[in-house]
Order: structure tokens, then sequence, then C-alpha cells
């Protein structure tokens, strides 16, 4: 398709100019050969033996006088970057000059009918109702009216019906199926006007959804596979009231069941923790149960057992006739009951022997 697309133009010229900056030093001792300007071959972006920042004069690379852009190609901003040290980018031209491809210095611009550089629109001349001609759609198609077409400034006023000029450009770009040739037309119409190539003749430009065979046909320059005019990639997209109504719906709706969610999901968790609680509860109270069994059960065998009583006596610290008998047979044996009361009595005072009260 046919499409002026200076970006695409800026993306085949960028690997040329870095290739020319990074083999290049910032001097004017070196030397280069006059013959060698010209346009890349492909890209046709301006190509010297000099670097970025300088220009071929008579055989000798001096520093560029002037600039173009506003953060030129190949200049350093701070001392240590770059080349190694800081260079200055020269100044930009006033309005009725222009500064051409080699930077060499700024230039009065070219009248109408003069012999101008390939596509520098800004070095030609504007007609007088130049607010009426010039391109504020951004697709460079002028420069305030004026257009270099075929190497000569000419203006952009042909109206419809009327002979045009065209100038078509192939340049090589590449796509997922490889290598093709990209062509840009370009013309003296008027804006909104395009020149047909087979009349060379001003024709009205289409809306969109009229058939075209180029991107040049359509007002939205953009002729779709299907051969008609679609809306330009730049437009927004406006979309009815009721896109947004569903997009909203969509939105609290997917809130509000993500919280329902999140409350069956935390509901089903306390469930599991409440259950395991319970769970270790139970355990607990069975194990206290069976100690208690256990305890129940041992105390049944204390006192089930033959000579119970006097080990429950012993156990309890109960005193009975049956525990004291063998106390007192061994008193009378030793014949002294009485010394073994008053040793009784003298136990039984110790206590207060020794300030304690029991």
């Amino acid at each position: 398709m046919l499409f002026l697309s200076p970006t695409l133009l800026f993306l085949f010229a960028l690997p040329l100019s870095v290739l020319s900056v990074s083999n290049s030093t910032n001097t004017d001792t070196n030397t280069c050969n006059p013959a060698h300007n010209g346009l890349a071959t492909g890209t046709l972006q301006y190509n010297s033996d000099c670097n970025a920042t300088t220009w071929c004069d008579n055989g000798i690379c001096r520093s560029k006088g002037c600039r173009r852009d506003e953060f030129p190609l190949g200049y350093s901003t701070g001392e240590g970057r770059g080349n190694g040290k800081h260079i200055n980018p020269p100044e930009k031209c006033s309005v009725d000059k222009f500064c051409p491809d080699e930077g060499s210095q700024c230039v009065p611009k070219t009248p109408v009918g003069q012999p101008c550089q390939f596509d520098r629109d800004d070095s030609c001349l504007g007609p007088d109702n130049f607010k009426e001609l010039k391109d504020t759609s951004g697709r460079g198609l002028n420069v305030n009216g004026s257009i270099c077409l075929n190497f000569v400034c000419q203006f952009a006023n042909i109206t419809a019906g009327s002979k045009c000029e065209i100038e078509n450009t192939g340049y090589i770009a590449y796509g997922p199926s490889g290598e093709f040739v990209y062509v840009v037309s370009r013309d003296n119409c008027r804006v909104g006007l395009y020149c047909d190539t087979n009349s060379t003749i001003c024709i009205q430009q289409k809306s969109v959804g009229g058939s075209c065979s180029a991107d040049k046909e359509c007002s939205s320059y953009n002729c779709l596979p299907t051969r008609v005019c679609g809306t330009s990639p730049s437009d927004p997209r406006h979309f009815p009231v009721w896109v947004y109504a569903i997009i909203g719906i969509g939105i609290f709706g997917g809130m509000i069941a993500t919280l329902v969610l999140l409350f069956f999901v935390h509901g089903r968790q306390r469930e599991d923790e409440r259950e395991k609680r319970l769970q270790y509860w139970r355990e607990q109270n069975a194990f206290r149960q069976n100690i208690l069994q256990m305890h129940e059960t041992a105390r049944a065998s204390i006192f089930s057992a033959p000579g119970s009583t006097s080990r429950r006596s012993a156990l309890f610290g109960v005193t009975t006739e049956d525990s004291q008998i063998p106390m007192l047979q061994h008193a009378e044996d030793s014949g002294s009951y009485e010394v073994g009361s008053e040793n009784e009595q003298l136990v039984m005072r110790t206590p207060y022997t020794h300030g304690n009260k029991i």
C-alpha cells in the first residue's frame, strides 16, 4: 500500500546514523570523499564518510554548523560521555532559513521551482496563504503549504480536477514474510485531495467505507486489506453506553461473587477448626475418665485384698486397735509399758519444746 510514514523513515535511518557515530571521531582531521555523499540505498537516508557531528567539506570532516533536531544524534550531554569529551550541539536555524542534510550551516529557504534535497519540505518557502494549505494532521503531507516534490520546491495548492504531480518512492521494509518494498506516494494536491496515479488529477479523498487501492485515497489514510477505507489507527474508539453498563455490572458482580465465595470458604475453615477443637476436647475428656477409672480400680483392689485394713490404715494414716497391738506387745515384752507411755508423751511434747505449734 501507499502510505506516508515519517516514523518508518526514522526507524530505517537510525541504524545507519548510529553506525556512523560509532565508526568516526569528532575531529576536523579525518578525511572524506565528497563523492560518497548522498542517499543510502534502500533507506534514502543522507550518508557520508563523516560521523553524525561532522560534515564533509572538500575532503575533510569538519564540525557541523547547524542542526535540525532538538536533540541531535551523536552529541554528548556531559563530561566523560559520548566520545570522551563534551560537545555542544550547534544552533538551530531561524524560521527563514533551514539546515541542509549535511549540516554545514544555516542557509536561506529555497523559493518555489528551485532544487531541494529529498523529502525536505521545510527547506522550501511557503506561499502567502500557507495557513490554508499547510497540513495540520501530523501526517507530514507538507510544511506550511510547500512540498519538495521530485527534488523541486512546489506549493501543495492543486485543486480538485486539476493536473497534479506524483512522487512515488520505494523503501526496503521487513515483515513476517521477509523483505518487501514499501512505496510512499506524495503529490502537490491540497489537503483532502489525492493525485490519481492513472489520470494524474486531484480527486477528493474517500470517507470510511469507500473502496480504495492505496492509503492516500482515504481521508483516514488507512486502506484495509479488504480494499475498503477504515478508520484511522490514531482515532479514539467510542463505545455505546450499554457497553459501559455491562462492564460496570460485571465489575460489581465479580466483587460480590468474590465476597460470597470468601464467606463460604472461611465458614468452611471455621467449621473445620471447630471440629478439631471438639475432637481435642473429647480426647482429653476420655483421657481424664481413663485416669479416674484407673484410680478407682487401684483403690478398689487395695480395699479388697487380704490385710487391707492395716494397709488402708497405714495408707490413710488411721490408727485402729489392730494397728496398735504390735506396739503394745513390743512394750510388754520389754517390760516397760510405762516407759513406752512416757516416751510417747515425750514425743508428743517435743514440738512444743522447740517453740513450734502443731
